[in-house]
């Protein structure tokens, strides 16, 4: 059990008489909301589908929708695509004094992941070298780091950043939350095994080195990648779950940890969106605030990380691009990571959400607060300021 930071306000509140009523609240009975307002449930809900959980789910972005039915990724596969002649391209680049950095922006950012591996091939069976080693060895900084996450798989990439993010003293969070709330079944279980052959480790193994308590229940569950995938929403199932997590948190004591971990970790995205409506509808309270209310650190952050993913991914990294760049200095580990991982996905949309949320393009604030071939390659990336 957790106490959290507002617990002190729920024992104060729980000394009144009539508060909460004795037994607690009821469950819900059809025609009749213990939390008041309309009948609940509705005496004839519609059918719900992933086509029409928007009735159910305020949060329904039909921008992500798209990204669902086909990449919504900045970047895609070139046209005419010639592997040996981008190999030379690059050779040329690279050769001699010094370096032609915007004929490597140039090349490798107009080409999808997939055509940067069959460079790297061709650049090997066209000179005998190494393109990784050669791009090291010309390039430096943050420039150079975006390039290699760049020259990287999307599984490799999220393999070395989790590695990178749990080695030495002190652990990135963020950065665990961010990867394992936002990526896809068949993502995390290509990442397990990839992980496992790369580092000699299980990822399990690794989270539980550098992690404990709920917070590291909460990232192995996410770890699995075995949410249920159906479109289709039961409504009774999604009221039980409402009450689940309300009995689980706002009405008791202390705040039941493991009810939220197995309802948001393992039930379907069209399914929890419902809960989430209809959690609002019912407690009259958006179930963020809730977590904020019963959870703290790390913990409060991931499931924030979950609900967040599940109701709006591109505004749940619009959020993380935006605070990697405010303030003072760049999180430029951060930034990259989104930019490079979500070039090929939803990038579109994320310039969308970001321009919505903070009324300045994605672009602008790129250019505001980098420099030289590094910003270069991030707005090539980005692909334009709208």
């Amino acid at each position: 059990m957790h106490w959290s930071r507002r617990t002190e306000v729920k024992i104060f509140a729980m000394s009144y008489p009539g508060y909460p009523p004795a037994g607690g609240y009821p469950p819900a009975a059809p025609g009749s909301s213990p939390w008041g307002g309309a009948a609940y449930p509705p005496s004839n809900p519609p059918p719900i589908g992933l086509e029409n959980v928007a009735g159910y789910a305020n949060q329904f972005n039909p921008n992500y929708m798209a990204g669902m039915h086909g990449s919504r990724g900045t970047v895609t596969d070139a046209p005419g695509f010639d592997p040996l002649r981008d190999a030379e391209v690059l050779r040329k680049a690279m050769k001699g004094l010094g370096t032609d950095e915007q004929a490597i922006i140039d090349c490798l950012g107009s080409r999808s992941n997939k055509q940067r591996q069959q460079i790297i091939l061709s650049f090997k069976t066209a000179y005998g070298k190494d393109l990784i080693k050669d791009l090291k060895s010309e390039l430096s900084g943050n420039f150079e780091r975006t390039i290699l996450a760049m020259m990287k798989t999307p599984v490799m990439f999220d393999a070395y950043e989790i590695k990178e993010a749990i080695k030495g003293v002190g652990t990135d969070e963020n950065c665990l939350i961010e990867i394992l709330a936002s990526r896809s079944n068949e993502h995390i279980q290509e990442l397990n095994r990839v992980y496992k052959a790369e580092f000699k480790k299980t990822l399990e193994e690794a989270i539980k080195s550098d992690t404990s308590g709920h917070f590291q229940r909460l990232l192995i569950s996410l770890s699995q990648g075995n949410r249920d995938e159906s479109t289709s929403v039961d409504m009774s199932l999604v009221q039980k779950d409402v009450q689940e997590l309300y009995a689980a948190g706002e009405n008791r004591l202390g705040t039941d940890e493991s009810k939220f971990n197995a309802i948001l970790c393992a039930r379907s995205r069209a399914h929890l969106r419902a809960v989430f409506s209809e959690y609002q509808r019912m407690c009259n309270r958006d179930i963020e605030k809730s977590i904020c209310r019963e959870m703290s650190g790390d913990l409060e952050k991931g499931m924030l990380a979950v609900v967040k993913c599940l109701k709006n991914t591109p505004a749940f990294f619009a959020e993380r691009l935006q605070k990697a760049m405010k303030g003072a200095g760049t999180k430029d580990r951060t930034l990259i990571r989104i930019m490079v991982s979500r070039s090929e996905v939803d990038l579109l949309d994320i310039r969308t959400e970001y321009k919505r949320m903070y009324g300045r393009s994605l672009y602008a604030d790129i250019t505001g607060d980098t420099s030289g071939d590094y910003r270069k390659i991030l707005l090539k990336l980005c692909g334009g300021n709208d």
